[in-house]
């Protein structure tokens, strides 16, 4: 097995319409427990169903670093992202009164060290820590449910 690792480069985000299939990154955020792992969902704003963080690619940043920025705005994660896409999703987003956008979504872990009580989307969201089955069962989209349930963090760094 090789060692060899690809990285992401920074992305430029240019010309794209806001109705177009879109990509979005997202944070599967977690901490290690004695029993296993656990993994952090958010609510939405809009709807209150759970959620992982996510967001749009950002200019100057790599996928990962974007699902990283979204973790520490949506929930208050510090921690340590992965660049290692553990799977991907597919969503409609309502945005505006138009048509949905559909969306597809790179999944980037995130292992939490802390959670800050001031963030800035705290007033606007709750946070909870689930097991992997239980993380699944919560969440809408068939792929994000296969993703949490099979969820297998790399091993610590030494």
């Amino acid at each position: 097995m090789s060692n060899l690792r690809t990285v992401q480069g920074p992305l430029r985000v240019e010309g794209a319409s806001k109705r177009d299939p879109r990509s979005q990154f997202a944070a599967l955020c977690f901490r290690r427990k004695k029993k296993g792992v656990e993994i952090l969902l958010i609510s939405s704003r809009d709807s209150e169903r759970w959620i992982i963080p996510k967001g749009w690619p950002m200019d100057g940043k790599t996928p990962a670093e974007a699902a990283g920025i979204e973790a520490w705005e949506e929930a208050g994660v510090r921690g340590t992202t992965l660049d290692l896409c553990v799977g991907l999703y597919s969503y409609s987003k309502e945005i505006d009164s138009a048509d949905p956008v559909p969306c597809i979504v790179s999944v980037f872990p995130v292992e939490v060290k802390s959670l800050a009580d001031k963030y800035p989307e705290a007033g606007e969201r709750r946070r909870k820590w689930f097991s992997p089955k239980k993380a699944a069962s919560k969440v809408r989209e068939p792929d994000l449910k296969a993703i949490l349930k099979g969820f297998l963090p790399p091993p610590p760094a030494a």
